[in-house]
């Protein structure tokens, strides 16, 4: 077989045979095929799509490149959750140790950032000494030992997602619901995973923005992870706003702790937390039912116990035993960090998410191009939500930034990309469905 010609064939809209697809990330897998060529077969994807048979062969094949983990000797079900991305979204750094406190273990493979999205591997990169890239043994000895381990695609895991997620993050193919549901279920099924909840984001600052894609993407996932032989419901969620008041790395990370201690807790993030956490913990047969579930998650927070697993996660992958207790002694942090404020006092009553995501990356907190270092110390803080009063003493933001070029060209991003009413604006869902 030729690359060029599979390539063709997707090009000209007619489906690859499951030899093709194995052939093709063999290929990527072991270097014979040129990122190059790597990208216009997911450009020739975006453009035509797949099949359901093609989706489920390339999530297999995409698994098979590498190891598979299996869980042995565990007293609890292995569970994990995934995002499709969104601005602010640090909802994996709390959920994870909250599902261990209990009795859930949780081997979370996660991503870099892509497109305007903000990375969970990139926020624990602010954090000093841990390590996003462990090998096996220690992932795996950090997950029967805590209970959760949050990092990224070793060598060895789903090795050939982890070249096609960066050449899609650069090349213009993020938004492919094949590609999506591959690169997700291909990590998450390499991880030996039981039982999966999906956090389908929905909005002007998600990968799918309005209700009908979404549902499109939800029903791939859960049917092709379903019929590989595990447990998934998808979960829809609101991202026409930035979910939480922190936007970044280590400012995000910060906010997580913060959650974990029930200091400053946003509603909307709390809410989308303990809705996905409670219907893994029902899913798993760990209760009964949400009530019970949310009940047990809050007292997680409460008592300090899902605190004290972040903190033993973090400790166990190489960070600072005392992160927890000082995570401003050890967090970067930017030269400046300065207020913006809108143009008008009003309400706050629309932003373009998306957009605020870009900004991130114009304050060097996001990427271009793969291999570029970012800057984990920029961002944004006590950002407003929708419905907020703001005025001249009550700020939209503050900008995390290094010089005062990039503070003013992110406060003049700001300013354009979020609305002020004179009408405070009606509420709206945090949470939009569930899809089993």
């Amino acid at each position: 077989m030729l690359p060029q010609e599979l390539i063709r064939k997707k090009r000209d809209r007619h489906p690859l045979t499951s030899e093709e697809i194995s052939f093709f990330v063999q290929g990527v897998t072991d270097g014979t095929i040129a990122d190059s060529q790597i990208g216009a077969m997911t450009m020739a994807i975006l453009l035509n799509g797949m099949t359901k048979d093609e989706i489920t062969s390339l999530t297999l094949n995409m698994r098979d490149s590498g190891d598979t983990l299996k869980w042995r000797g565990l007293n609890g079900p292995v569970v994990d959750k995934h995002s499709t991305g969104g601005v602010g979204d640090k909802i994996s750094l709390i959920l994870a140790p909250m599902l261990a406190s209990c009795g859930a273990y949780v081997p979370m493979i996660s991503g870099r950032g892509l497109g305007h999205t903000g990375g969970t591997l990139d926020k624990f990169d602010s954090v000093p000494g841990y390590q996003t890239c462990p090998d096996n043994d220690l992932f795996v000895k950090t997950v029967k030992k805590v209970g959760c381990a949050i990092i990224g695609q070793t060598g060895n895991l789903a090795p050939a997602d982890k070249k096609i997620y960066a050449i899609r993050d650069v090349c213009g193919t993020v938004e492919s619901i094949p590609l999506i549901t591959a690169s997700i279920l291909s990590k998450k099924l390499a991880a030996g995973l039981e039982h999966l909840v999906m956090d389908l984001k929905c909005g002007n600052g998600a990968f799918m923005s309005n209700l009908k894609d979404a549902r499109a993407l939800a029903r791939s996932i859960v049917d092709v992870a379903n019929a590989a032989g595990t447990g998934t419901k998808a979960v829809l969620t609101d991202m026409n706003q930035v979910l939480g008041t922190t936007v970044g790395n280590a400012v995000e990370v910060q906010e997580s702790v913060d959650y974990l201690k029930n200091i400053n807790v946003d509603p909307r993030l709390h809410e989308i937390n303990m809705t996905l956490c409670s219907e893994l913990l029902v899913q798993s047969k760990l209760f009964k039912s949400s009530d019970a579930a949310r009940k047990q998650l809050q007292k997680s927070i409460d008592s300090g116990a899902a605190l004290e697993i972040f903190a033993r996660m973090i400790s166990s992958l190489g960070g600072p035993k005392d992160f927890v207790e000082k995570p401003e002694k050890y967090l970067p942090q930017s030269r400046l960090k300065l207020p913006v404020f809108a143009s008008r006092a009003g309400y706050v009553s629309s932003m373009n998410t998306r957009n605020i995501g870009l900004a991130v990356i114009e304050l060097k907190g996001g990427r271009t191009r793969p291999d570029q270092k970012i800057d984990h110390t920029t961002g944004f803080s006590g950002f407003c939500q929708i419905g907020d009063f703001v005025d001249p003493q009550t700020p939209l933001a503050y900008i995390h930034a290094n010089t005062e070029a990039e503070y003013q060209k992110a406060a003049d991003l700001l300013r354009s990309n979020i609305t002020v009413s004179e009408q405070k604006p009606r509420k709206t869902k945090t949470v939009f469905e569930v899809i089993e």
